[in-house]
């Protein structure tokens, strides 16, 4: 998902992954899935299999790691600011993690094309010999638009092999 917002001159796209489930609907599964699976657990220890009471914990309490690690894994952000004298990339989970910072008029635009019909192209912010990756995790049609945004605001360095040779 590519998210655009303009403030007077400082323009910021944030880029993310598609989200299919909020953590709270994930939390909201994860109950609807541990009712039956306790309650059958409770049923055969009651019945003297009790060993099944502490398999069944593992099971959800393996699924509700899973669940959580993957709601993790899609609050990456890349979130990238240009202001009229710089541009700011900030990487992370829930807060940034790695921030570069670069002047706006030296920046530039790199793309290579796509190994596969599927795939996005490969976009990277290039200043002074530093090239960034942005949105490698993003579809093809939210690469399009991310491409699309950062070719309205950055010129473009080059295409191919050459783009991440333009310095």
């Amino acid at each position: 998902m590519v998210i655009r917002s303009s403030d007077g001159s400082t323009v910021t796209i944030v880029a993310k992954p598609n989200q299919s489930a909020t953590w709270r609907s994930n939390k909201l599964v994860l109950l609807a899935l541990s009712v039956p699976s306790l309650g059958a657990a409770i049923a055969f220890a009651l019945a003297g299999a009790w060993p099944i009471l502490p398999f069944a914990g593992l099971e959800l309490a393996a699924l509700g790691s899973s669940l959580y690690y993957v709601n993790w894994k899609l609050q990456y952000r890349h979130v990238i600011t240009l202001a009229p004298d710089a541009v700011h990339i900030d990487k992370g989970h829930y807060l940034p993690r790695h921030s570069w910072t670069f002047a706006r008029n030296a920046t530039g635009l790199g793309i290579e094309p796509e190994r596969h019909p599927w795939d996005a192209p490969g976009l990277s912010l290039q200043c002074a010999g530093e090239r960034i990756s942005v949105g490698e995790f993003l579809n093809r049609e939210d690469g399009l638009v991310l491409l699309q945004h950062l070719r309205k605001e950055l010129r473009v360095l080059g295409h191919g092999a050459q783009a991440s040779h333009a310095f």
